[in-house]
């Protein structure tokens, strides 16, 4: 996850979500009857629909979760005091925020982007180099964690990373029989790492700035807390790895054979251009714009997918305009009145495949309005301050689960991150707390939380890239039993367990503490 995921945002874009939030709580509130804490009633019923659904009832179904928090949002209404017209503006208000566009837009064009290396053959380039490599089950999830984390640092997008990797990485390792619980779970991890530590992430950014800290020194303040989570995770992975059981597809060695294409592997040039690119500080929407050009070319120059593999228009064959223009590469004429008309193709279904799920966010951000502008959020944060942190032990601890419980309530964690970052700051300075400490504490849990929870949008992302290889017509071989349901993986997102725990623990020691006064003033300004 916004990031998660996301296009870097600027200084003034953080400022403007800032002031967009003090605003809402500065605005007349609305009125819930219960207090403040019936504001929070559409986000707590969705996450028991979550819970029940996905949790209990073992039903991934994205579009549920659509129809769940349309109803939770249905049934907080009848609580709100007064005029319920406020209360209806507070969700087209909530869905018009910048932080859900930036990690829809994010969505969208890495679907397009893994789509589009997935029909070019990445996937048996993949497979080869495993086989060549004797890359087998018990290694690959390691393998993948270390790449994806490598990825999500370069490019700066964890929700990008978790669905190009479950595109193509995760394909892969099921094929050569890797456990797909375990092989979801270190996409994520790889995510949650890139997310934390990458300089153009949106979480660092927005962690920084929020803290009136310079990106720089954050970057290289959380690098010791970053890398030993890593390390754990890593050895996690190779330990659950060898012991938890792999998966068998049917005539493998088959399908193994027919998969595998070194030529497939051109296209980590077109991974390297995004991230080349990136890199340089370019816009993440042009940096994956110039990977799916890339990517084109040389799916049609070296063999690998035709240009109606891409992109194709469908026509009914008695259309005279379809008829004339027969000759174009990407159109192509069925029945007349078959179900076969229509738009297809990479640049198609990757982006098409969010849908649901870009609905959902924008729900669940207007929750998540409704809940500032109900005084919900404001309600915990003054009791978290006022009741429960004392001194600067119980202050740190009551930052790194406070960011938990709101991560837990609003699932971009750009969102999630803005709206505590406030109490952070305020608690924070209350103690003397440096801010590149701040800066930690916020990004660190919200980017390892955002891809635990099973209704998290990073979990979500990936979950619907690799729904969406059932009955691709590159992997027949991919049935619906490898699809690795939101609520198996949390207890293996090795990764964001132990940042999260590495933060606990330093909240609760003092490990790696720092003063306002530990650093000159320089050091610790707004970028």
């Amino acid at each position: 996850m916004v990031d998660k995921g996301d296009d870097p945002p600027k200084e003034e874009d953080v400022a403007e979500e800032l002031a967009d939030a003090r605003e809402a709580r500065s605005e007349s509130r609305i009125e819930f009857y219960g207090g403040p804490a019936a504001s929070a009633i559409p986000i707590a019923l969705f996450i028991a629909w979550a819970i029940f659904q996905t949790g209990l009832l073992r039903i991934s179904d994205t579009t549920g979760l659509v129809a769940g928090m349309l109803v939770s949002l249905i049934v907080g209404m009848f609580f709100a005091k007064g005029d319920w017209a406020t209360y209806a503006n507070t969700i087209f208000e909530g869905m018009t925020q910048r932080v859900a566009a930036t990690a829809i837009v994010a969505w969208l064009w890495a679907g397009m982007f893994a789509q589009t290396i997935q029909d070019g053959q990445f996937v048996g380039g993949l497979v080869w180099a495993a086989d060549a490599l004797s890359v087998g089950p018990t290694l690959f999830p390691a393998v993948t964690f270390i790449l994806a984390a490598l990825l999500a640092t370069g490019i700066g997008t964890g929700y990008g990373t978790t669905i190009a990797f479950s595109g193509l990485f995760f394909p892969a390792g099921v094929l050569v029989g890797a456990n797909p619980v375990l092989l979801f779970g270190a996409i994520l991890s790889g995510a949650v790492f890139g997310d934390n530590l990458a300089p153009v992430s949106d979480t660092t950014i927005v962690s920084a700035v929020t803290q009136d800290s310079d990106i720089g020194g954050v970057v290289a303040s959380r690098f010791k807390y970053a890398i030993v989570a890593a390390v754990l995770a890593f050895v996690s992975y190779l330990v659950a790895g060898s012991v938890m059981p792999t998966v068998d597809v049917a005539g493998a060695a088959n399908v193994l054979g027919e998969q595998a294409e070194p030529l497939g592997l051109v296209h980590l040039v077109s991974i390297g251009v995004v991230i080349f690119t990136a890199v340089r500080g370019r816009h993440i929407v042009e940096a994956i714009s110039w990977g799916i050009v890339v990517a084109a070319v040389a799916n049609v120059a070296f063999g690998l997918a035709s240009v109606s593999k891409m992109l194709v228009f469908r026509a009914p064959e008695n259309v005279a305009a379809a008829e004339s223009l027969s000759w174009l590469p990407f159109l192509t004429t069925v029945p007349a009145g078959s179900d076969q008309v229509g738009v297809g193709g990479s640049l198609y279904a990757g982006a098409a495949g969010f849908f649901p799920l870009i609905v959902l966010t924008l729900l669940i951000v207007a929750g998540a309005r409704i809940m500032i502008r109900g005084g919900g959020f404001e309600a915990i944060q003054n009791f978290l301050l006022e009741r429960v942190a004392t001194n600067v032990r119980r202050a740190e601890t009551t930052m790194v689960l406070g960011t938990a419980s709101v991560n837990a309530m609003i699932t971009i964690n750009t969102a999630a991150e803005i709206a505590i970052a406030p109490y952070v700051a305020r608690i924070g300075e209350r103690f003397n707390v440096n801010g590149y400490r701040r800066a930690n504490i916020l990004d660190a849990n919200t980017s390892a939380l955002g891809y635990i929870f099973p209704w998290a949008g990073g979990v979500l992302v990936g979950y619907v890239q690799i729904q969406s290889l059932v009955g691709s017509e590159n992997f027949q071989w991919f049935t619906r039993e490898f699809v690795v349901n939101p609520a198996e993986v949390w207890p293996f997102v090795f990764h964001g367990w132990f940042l999260f725990g590495v933060f606990v623990v330093s909240a609760l020691t003092g490990f790696g503490l720092e003063y306002t006064t530990d650093r000159e003033s320089e050091e610790v300004a707004r970028v």
